[in-house]
């Protein structure tokens, strides 16, 4: 059997490739993602890789093209792909969720595929108010109020008319509750929580009350191998139809508490919290809009009954266990080796490979005796040590200068990945926003190794100076300009190759400061693969910037700019695994 995943490099993709991997009756697997993970690397080294947008920044056309000749002679496409970020982009979201699912199931039928397994959710449900356990029947017409149920109810729609349209395919809906992981711990706190909320301190005592809204009946959750062994089981039964996959238990606000905290909670009137809420999230302190509160608030419990009987599917896990090992997940900043599941940095670098642009990152500093620490010299076990051949106040000032240059260029691509999350070259600016502040920050762990001066009020400057640079409008008030991108990328490819020289600095001066020379060999080559980058963002910005009858933004409108622009056949570039010196074309955000 051959199945092809669409969103493989996500949460449940992740623990679906896992399970994959020790299923017998399948014989290959396709992964397909925006932006591939670290193929050389458990679980993504398990199965073969395309690169493909399905919907973010490509026509109709192209995408169910490419994807119809990667699901050639597949027998079950597994189809996860689902943007949850950003919020504010509602177009966006609804075009790769909603018209992304129509794309798929298109390219499916296309190309011969026997059974469609798609990923729903709860969400889908129509809103209930009672405390009763609701089977697959309860109506799925989701809750208006939170963005993310709107879609995975027009999800279902977009469903019911292909099985109408396409009766010789199967079509499996997977209607998951949330569903939580350890290696998950590091991207369900980006897209949910965010950076500001400080989950870390958890490590050293829990919190004193759990703040809940008042009303909240319960929390059902599904633990990720669960969910993977759910899908896998999907895969091998070929049952159509929708089923609920939860673990046994409902968790009740004590429960909550209890996992959290000492047992201890405090009831918040729930308009109270749904104002808090929505306030944190327009000033960016939380990801999470109130869209999610209401969902929590007005969903049904679900009973997995028809999953045990009709799949032979069993929880191992219960749900407790799942926000458990989540939670931990978090605080440990758990991930994995994609562009999603990436983990957070915790105590320290993990630092990318510079053999090419990962997600997750390859190296992790094995050459020393500190995996943290790879520009140590591996000869030495003590700290480096400035030299006295060494004029230590002038290289302190040269690293000094640069931190601050990078402290402004890691801001700007930051900006740059979200600013042009509906491009074809999102992807490959979204790489570099990785790696890039990963650097930016290795750097500063350099100077505070050598121990030499800092001076963090020039990298408070250049922060506060980058931010106000985006004032500069291009002529354009309430909307972006196309020059923008061309002019930025001319900026970021200068900071990049000054990037260079300080490698190249501390490299060849590696001998009288206790360095590793063939590490910052390694980063100057790297920073040559990341001008490389941006060159290419450069000619797709310069392409069309400066033309009248041609889109910077939304490509996707026609097929017909697209082909003038891009003239390449839908197969050409269909499977890109990455090689020492090709990156992948393109991929979204979110769960995708």
């Amino acid at each position: 059997m051959r199945v092809a995943i669409v969103g493989a490099s996500g949460n449940v993709g992740t623990a679906v490739l896992r399970e994959l991997a020790q299923t017998t009756e399948v014989s290959s697997v396709l992964g397909i993602a925006r932006r591939l993970p670290d193929t050389s690397v458990e679980p993504y080294n398990t199965c073969d890789w395309a690169a493909i947008d399905i919907a973010a920044a490509t026509t109709a056309a192209t995408a169910i093209g490419q994807l119809e000749a990667a699901f050639r002679g597949v027998d079950v496409v597994i189809h996860l792909a689902w943007l949850v970020q950003p919020n504010t982009e509602r177009d966006l979201l609804r075009r790769v969720n909603v018209e992304g699912t129509a794309r798929v199931a298109q390219a499916a039928a296309r190309a011969g595929v026997r059974h469609l397994v798609a990923a729903s959710s709860v969400a889908a449900y129509s809103p209930d108010t009672e405390d009763i356990p609701r089977d697959e029947s309860w109506a799925t017409n989701g809750i208006q109020t939170s963005h993310y149920s709107t879609d995975k109810a027009a999800q279902e729609r977009v469903l019911d008319e292909f099985e109408t349209t396409h009766p010789e395919v199967l079509v499996t809906r997977m209607r998951t509750a949330l569903v939580f992981w350890a290696d998950a711990g590091a991207e369900i706190q980006r897209y949910f929580l965010g950076t500001w909320v400080p989950v870390q301190a958890l490590r050293f005592g829990r919190l004193p009350v759990l703040p809940l809204p008042a009303g909240l009946r319960g929390v059902q959750a599904v633990h990720g191998e669960d969910a993977a062994r759910a899908y896998v089981a999907a895969v091998l039964k070929g049952v159509p139809g929708a089923f609920n996959i939860c673990a046994d238990d409902i968790l009740r606000p004590n429960d909550l508490a209890e996992i959290v905290d000492h047992g201890r909670h405090v009831e918040i009137p729930a308009d109270a919290m749904r104002s808090m809420l929505a306030t944190a999230h327009k000033l960016g302190a939380i990801a999470a809009d109130e869209g999610w509160l209401d969902m929590a608030m007005t969903v049904p419990m679900m009973s997995n009954q028809k999953a045990k009987t009709e799949l032979g599917w069993q929880p191992r896990y219960s749900a407790a266990e799942a926000v458990k090992s989540v939670l931990d997940g978090m605080i440990e900043g758990r991930g994995t080796d994609s562009v999603p599941m990436r983990p957070r940095q915790v105590g320290g670098m993990s630092f990318p490979s510079t053999d090419r642009v990962t997600a997750g990152g390859g190296g992790r500093g094995e050459r020393s005796g500190d995996p943290r620490k790879p520009w140590r010299n591996p000869e030495v076990d003590d700290r480096p040590v400035v030299s006295d051949q060494i004029a230590s106040d002038l290289l302190g000032l040269y690293l000094s200068d640069h931190l601050t240059g990078a402290t402004a260029g890691a801001q700007r691509i930051k900006r740059m990945a979200d600013a042009y999350i509906d491009t074809p070259v999102y992807a490959k600016l979204s790489e570099l926003a990785i790696m890039i502040p990963g650097e930016r920050q290795m750097l500063k762990e350099i100077i505070r190794d050598l121990r030499l001066a800092q001076r963090p009020h020039r990298q408070g400057a250049a922060f506060l100076a980058e931010r106000a640079g985006r004032l500069k409008l291009n002529q354009r008030l309430f909307s972006r300009s196309p020059m923008s991108l061309v002019l930025e990328t001319e900026l970021m490819r200068s900071a990049v190759m000054g990037k260079k020289g300080v490698w190249q600095t501390l490299g060849d001066n590696a001998e009288h400061l206790g360095l590793n020379e063939d590490f910052f060999d390694e980063l100057a080559a790297s920073a040559d693969k990341q001008a490389a980058i941006l060159d290419e963002v450069h000619q797709y910005a310069r392409g069309r910037a400066f033309r009248a009858d041609l889109e910077t933004f939304q490509p996707y409108l026609t097929d017909e700019a697209e082909e003038e622009v891009d003239e390449v056949d839908p197969e050409d570039e269909l499977v890109d695994t990455w090689g020492e010196d090709s990156f992948p074309a393109s991929d979204p955000p979110g769960n995708y």
